[in-house]
């Protein structure tokens, strides 16, 4: 079973890659998958830059950055989508990139790490709603992470301090995850 991380962000000095660094390392010491950090920035994706909406267009893309992509994609039975909330919702590149496929995403487990002032719970309860229109299976767990608790300033910058907990809270979340994409398989072959 193959396991991507979704690092979802693509701002310059983005805050998520240090989250998504941590689950990776919490993922590495685990033998109930392969885990991969796959970061979104890597892929150029344009907004909508398809002709040919993704649930028509059977994997044959115009664009070869979205090619890439949907390769990339398609390679793994699920996902952590580690997510930012800007401004109480999902970030558009991460939703761009979710929308100029389709196929790919079906009937495959997902689990949602998010971060924010708040947690990011918003986002993640809008990405509830989105995966699941393309028929994508979410775990109920989650970690959300507070940028207003879990981060130590620094004279050189931010950097991520979760709390304990969320080691357990993660583990949790993943055992979560390869249960039910396991529990999936069935239904992408």
């Amino acid at each position: 079973m193959k396991i991507a991380i979704i690092l979802g962000s693509t701002r310059p000095g983005r805050f998520g890659a240090q989250v998504a660094d941590w689950v990776m390392a919490q993922a590495a010491g685990r033998d109930d998958a392969e885990y991969e950090l796959v970061d979104l920035a890597d892929y150029g994706l344009v907004l909508l830059d398809e002709p040919t909406v993704p649930g028509a267009a059977k994997r044959q893309y115009d664009n070869p950055n979205t090619r890439r992509w949907s390769a990339k994609i398609d390679e793994f039975d699920g996902y952590v989508f580690v997510t930012p909330e800007y401004n109480h919702g999902v970030p558009a590149a991460l939703k761009n990139a979710f929308d100029v496929l389709y196929p790919e995403w079906v009937h495959k487990g997902a689990a949602l790490v998010s971060y924010g002032a708040d947690g990011g719970v918003r986002a993640v309860e809008h990405w509830r709603t989105i995966l699941a229109n393309a028929q994508m299976h979410v775990v109920r767990g989650q970690v959300s992470f507070s940028t207003m608790l879990e981060v130590e300033q620094r004279e050189d910058g931010d950097v991520f301090a979760p709390a304990e907990r969320r080691t357990k809270e993660l583990g949790n979340v993943l055992r979560q995850l390869t249960r039910l994409t396991d529990a999936t398989a069935s239904l992408r072959s």
